[in-house]
């Protein structure tokens, strides 16, 4: 039932300032892989009208996007290190912009979460270690079992770096407002945080400050080239995703939120259990520490609905709130949440690849019949 009202006392729809932008409310659009990028891995009109559909969020985050051809993981997903990159992007900001929305980049090195047939000349993916990770790569052949990764020599890591820079610099030429670097849910920048993946003995192994120095180093370098206020990290230190773990993740993500103080980010996102399933996480820690801790932004991720998101906000444990699937089926997401309205049900047989069935067809709200709406 539709109820106009059922706003009162809540600044979710409100606007909020993120940096240096006055977002119109604190409903954020959670990064969504979909692998529905074109040919040399290139956005195109399909993207843009997809994302522009979903403009009314304060922010967007994109989908993962590659920051190197080495960075790649599944098949179809969208890179940002060239030129017929850039110009895939510049549709999407630019639908995005002309409905008064913001978008961030969403930069991406996968690691190990690879397979050769995903990398350039068939070769094996990068990790810090040599540690196979259990499940499978989506390839365009299918699923195939992950291979043992190469673990990256010392002097190759300048040039991940490098690559991340690279990336952000071609992101704010294709008219992203920001960046997001992903360090969640068991992709380098995490493998090389967690001691489960991190096998290192020299300068980025062993120890914790060791273990998260690439991650700082790489938001040390995005943020010299485009600016701390325009520059978000993502996190998920309680998820298992991807066959990650760590003896002690409570320590490991305290330290790394402290030392990330030191920038002025323009919001920590935080996955709050495990990354697309339970929010609670045998073995996991109270994750307000981190909150606490930092002094920013913080954004809540996972498994967020109406209720949850007012009730968070209500009590300040967070100051945006990222939907993820929901934004997929609705568009409208936000006037949605604000009207306290049903939501379209999710068709999960389009969510990876495809085309614009179970992409850009989803309906308005105004435009719904009774059987497109999940049963409340």
């Amino acid at each position: 039932m539709l109820d106009d009202h059922a706003t009162s006392g809540t600044d979710l729809f409100s606007p909020v300032q993120v940096g240096p932008y006055t977002l119109a409310n604190r409903v954020v659009m959670a990064p969504l892989t979909r692998s529905r990028a074109g040919a040399g891995d290139a956005q195109g009109e399909m993207n843009a009208t997809y994302y522009a559909q979903r403009a009314s969020a304060g922010l967007i985050i994109s989908e993962a996007t590659q920051i190197s051809r080495q960075g790649k993981g599944y098949a179809y997903t969208p890179g940002i290190y060239t030129d017929a990159q850039v110009a895939g992007w510049r549709l999407v900001t630019d639908a995005v912009h002309a409905k008064g929305g913001r978008i961030f980049a969403q930069l991406w090195h996968v690691g190990r979460i690879s397979h050769p047939s995903l990398q350039a000349d068939g070769a094996l993916p990068v990790a810090p270690s040599a540690v196979q990770p259990a499940g499978q790569a989506f390839t365009e052949s299918g699923f195939q079992p992950f291979v043992t990764p190469r673990a990256l020599a010392i002097e190759e890591i300048p040039g991940i770096v490098a690559d991340y820079v690279h990336a952000a610099r071609c992101a704010e030429r294709a008219g992203f407002d920001g960046v997001e670097v992903h360090a969640a849910n068991g992709y380098l920048l995490d493998q090389f945080m967690r001691d489960k993946t991190n096998q290192r003995t020299d300068a980025y192994g062993g120890p914790i400050a060791n273990r998260v120095r690439l991650t700082l180093e790489v938001i040390e370098a995005v943020t010299r080239e485009i600016g701390a206020e325009r520059t978000g990290i993502r996190i998920s230190p309680n998820s298992p995703a991807n066959d990650i773990a760590d003896s002690n993740n409570e320590a490991v993500f305290t330290h790394l939120v402290e030392a990330l103080n030191r920038f002025g980010l323009a919001f920590l996102h935080v996955v709050e259990g495990a990354t697309g399933g339970p929010r609670e996480v045998p073995g996991g820690f109270d994750l307000a520490i981190l909150r606490q801790r930092f002094k920013g932004l913080y954004m809540a991720n996972n498994g967020y609905d109406r209720a949850l998101a007012l009730a968070t906000r209500r009590d300040d444990r967070a100051d945006l709130i990222a939907f993820g699937r929901p934004f997929i089926a609705n568009p409208d997401l936000v006037e949605r949440l604000r009207r306290n309205a049903p939501l379209n049900r999710l068709d999960t047989k389009t969510l990876y690849g495809g085309d614009a069935h179970g992409y850009t067809d989803y309906p308005t709200l105004d435009a719904a019949q009774p059987n497109d709406l999940a049963a409340s």
